[in-house]
Order: structure tokens, then sequence, then C-alpha cells
């Protein structure tokens, strides 16, 4: 791995168990990243520096991960010229995650941030994998096989509950005619 080609953010380290499956992903992929805690609310200031410098340092996503008001991410987007992932979290505060949630969905218009499931970082490593690899083709290849192995994955359960379902049938046709 070389150039940070990623970068991760949360408002805490209460947010790191939500937010470390896209660093596994993104390392999984073998994309550079880095995480750090920068909260909207408590850092400002880091915030600002972070979301204005990010692209003059290489980093061409940023994944921002935040709880209740969650306002890291649309800030982060406002202030950065990159594309921004948001991952809404439901914190020990929140309203069920929904806070969260239409926070970082409902982001005014020119102000865009790609949001996924609450609490599923997974998916935005997945994300910015896609993102970057629209200009790097191993990435490309890498994801193409990646969606191989998750189709295989559900045909061998779709394989393995016929043949369960199957042998379920048999079973209650041999207990019928044992009657």
């Amino acid at each position: 791995m070389s150039t940070v080609k990623v970068g991760i953010i949360m408002g805490s380290d209460s947010d790191l168990p939500v937010m470390q499956p896209a660093q596994d992903v993104l390392k999984e992929f073998e994309v550079a990243c880095e995480l750090t805690i920068v909260s909207a609310h408590r850092t400002p200031d880091r915030l600002f520096e972070y979301a204005r410098s990010a692209h003059q340092r290489g980093i061409q996503v940023l994944i921002a991960g935040a709880g209740g008001a969650a306002h890291l991410p649309g800030m982060a987007a406002s202030l950065s010229p990159l594309p921004v992932i948001g991952v809404p979290i439901k914190s020990s505060n929140s309203l069920d995650g929904w806070d969260s949630v239409l926070s970082i969905l409902q982001m005014p218009a020119g102000v865009p941030v790609a949001t996924v499931a609450l609490n599923n970082a997974k998916n935005a490593g997945l994300l910015a994998v896609q993102i970057l690899s629209v200009a790097e083709p191993e990435l490309r290849i890498k994801l193409l096989k990646y969606k191989e192995q998750l189709r295989q994955s559900v045909m061998q359960k779709v394989h393995r509950l016929a043949v369960e379902g199957n042998i379920k049938a048999d079973q209650e046709k041999i207990r019928k005619e044992e009657e």
C-alpha cells in the first residue's frame, strides 16, 4: 500500500467498532487509508483543516461516520471537493439511529453526501473502492472478482437449500408411505 487514498473520519472513538469494517474492506482491496477522529462539534478547527487539505495530501475519497446530530459528513462535504460517503451511526443517545440517518440524508442542494445504511461502514468502504475503480482498472478487476465470489456464495446456498429441501421432502414422503 502506498499513498493514502481514503480518509476515514469519525466523531469519537466510540464510533470505531462501527467504522472499523470500512478500513478492513479497504485493506482487503489493498487501498491505503487513514482512520482518525475528527469531531464536528468538539474540534471544529480540526475538521476544517482536515477536510480542506485532504485532497492536497492525495486523498481521493472521504468516509465520515457520525451519530446523533451527525454533522461530520455534511460539514466535510461542504469543505472538501472530494466525494464524501456518510455512515450514520446509532449512538448511545440516538433516536434509534434515525437522527443520524436523516441528518446525513437530508443535505441541501449543492452539498451531496453519499449515504449508506445505519452502521454499515463495510458498504462505505466498498463504495469508496468502486469510486476509485473508475480510474484504476486493477481495482475494477478486484471488484469483479469480489462480486463473483458473492454470486458463488449465494449459488452455493441455493444448491444447499435445494438439496436439503429435497432430502426433507423425500423423508416426508417415506414417512407418509410408512403410515
